[in-house]
Formats: structure tokens, sequence, C-alpha cells
């Protein structure tokens, strides 16, 4: 039983080690979301920005500058979708890796369960032969007395 129950905690330790490295994976995902959030909100205000300073006129090298950043900012917002989607593929990994501990933990569990209740069932098994035994070792010494009793009178 002591077996069991080392390999019950490390069972557990292996899960929270497992539940840890799927909170950071869904605050790494959150950040990675919220960072593109930050960059597209970022993206609207500059196309507002200069679609009003346009509308008065502006020279060619404004325009190309706004262009070449916008491009680039484009490019940022691409590869934060694809840090989105890691982020999202490494959760899911953690989340499976989270669940298959789970179910070990509570498989190990299950088996411990079920090994106390063989425990129990064998000692209330010994206990009812015990008690079986001593009711007829009780009866039979009745029966003797009632003989040895009967020899006595004649």
């Amino acid at each position: 039983m002591d077996t069991l129950k080392t390999l019950l905690e490390q069972a557990e330790t292996e899960r929270n080690q497992a539940l840890a490295a799927f909170n950071q994976s869904r605050a790494r995902c959150d950040a990675e979301r919220t960072q593109a959030t930050q960059l597209d909100t970022y993206r609207a205000d500059y196309e507002q920005r200069w679609s009003l300073r346009f509308t008065q006129g502006a020279a060619l090298e404004i325009v190309r500058c706004y262009r070449g950043f916008a491009d680039r900012l484009e490019v940022a917002i691409t590869q934060q979708g694809h840090a989105i989607a890691q982020a999202q593929a490494a959760l899911a990994r953690a989340g499976d890796a989270l669940t298959a501990h789970e179910l070990r933990v509570a498989s190990v569990r299950k088996l411990i369960e079920r090994r106390v209740l063989a425990e129990r069932q064998t000692i209330e098994q010994r206990e009812r032969k015990a008690d079986d035994e001593h009711a007829m070792r009780m009866a039979l010494a009745r029966g003797n007395q009632a003989v040895g009793n009967t020899g006595v009178r004649t």
C-alpha cells in the first residue's frame, strides 16, 4: 500500500507540474492575443490619423514613409498571428498532457480504493470465519456438556 501511496504522490506532483505548464501556456496565449489586439488597434489609429492628414495633401516622401511603415506593421501583425497559432498549439498540447496526468492520478486513486476495499473484505471474511469457528466450538462444547451431564445422572 505504501508503494501505491508513493505512486499517487508522484502522479500528483507530475499533474501539478502539468497544471503549472498549462497555466503558463494559457498566460502566454493570452499575452499573444493581447499584443495582437494592441497591434490591430495601433494600425487602425495609424491609418485614421494619416488618412486625415492625406485629405489635406501630403508630400510624396511622406506617403512613401507611411506606406513603408504600414507594410512593416502588416508584417508584424501577420507574425503575431503566427505567434498566436503557436501559443494555441502549445496550449492544446499542455491541455492534453494535463488531462493525461489527471487521468493517471484518478487511476491510481481508483486502484488504491480497490485495494483498500479488497483488504476490508478479506478482514471481514477472516472475522466471519473466526466467529463461525468460535460459534461451532461453543456449540460443540455445549453438546459435549449436555452429553457429559446425562452420563452423571445415571
